[in-house]
Order: structure tokens, then sequence, then C-alpha cells
């Protein structure tokens, strides 16, 4: 059983900054895309960035320049936040995932971010 366990999530005011981590443990393959999504009180879940193995990233128009998804290796992601704003403030979930054989979508727990001002 593949499980991710996000960490780094926390309080910090407006302007700040803060690197989420996200380790997978168990069997996953070596080509996949992994990714941080975020879902406030009331909103939907919403896509924040991706990178697949190959190092190509998708960044939600809100926090282009100000997030950066970087990756290790297979299994672990990281999301580097800097000039944090309110709005960001939400639980902040990793997921890992691949489309072609074998297929597999797995999601974290969530870590809390919140940003005051």
């Amino acid at each position: 059983q593949v499980q991710l366990v996000e960490s780094g999530g926390g309080l910090v005011q407006a302007g700040g900054s803060l690197t989420l981590s996200c380790t997978a443990s168990g069997s996953i393959s070596s080509i996949n895309t992994m990714g941080w999504y975020r879902q406030a009180p009331g909103n939907q879940r919403e896509l924040v960035a991706t990178i697949t193995s190959d190092g190509f990233t998708i960044y939600a128009d809100s926090v282009k320049g100000r997030f950066t998804i970087s990756r290790a290796n297979a299994k672990t992601v990281f999301l580097q936040m800097i000039s944090l704003k309110p709005e960001d403030t939400a639980a902040y979930y990793c997921n890992v995932r691949n489309r072609g054989f074998p297929k597999y979508d797995y999601w974290g727990q969530g870590t809390q971010v919140t940003v005051s001002s």
C-alpha cells in the first residue's frame, strides 16, 4: 500500500515563506507525476503545481512566480512558497499519479498552511 506523508505546513505571516515536503512509501513506478493541490474551507480542491518525472512543471496562475515545485526522486516532492498571502491559506495535499501502466493515483492526508495578515 502506498502512503504519502506531507510535512512543513504551519502558521506564517503574510510575506513569509514555507517549504512543504512529501514522501511516498511503498512501491510506485519511477515514471509519474507528483503534485500539490489545496483546498480552502468552502472551496473545491484546486491544483497548485505538478511536476513530471522529467521535470515538466505546471503552476496555477495564482502562484506563478511565488511557488516552486521540485522533486528529489520518484517518491519525494517539495513545494517552496515565498511571498505568501492570506489567500494561500488552505489544506495542501500531495498527489502522485501515473496515467499509464501501472495506473495509480494516491493522495496524502494534507498539511495545513495558514497565512495571517
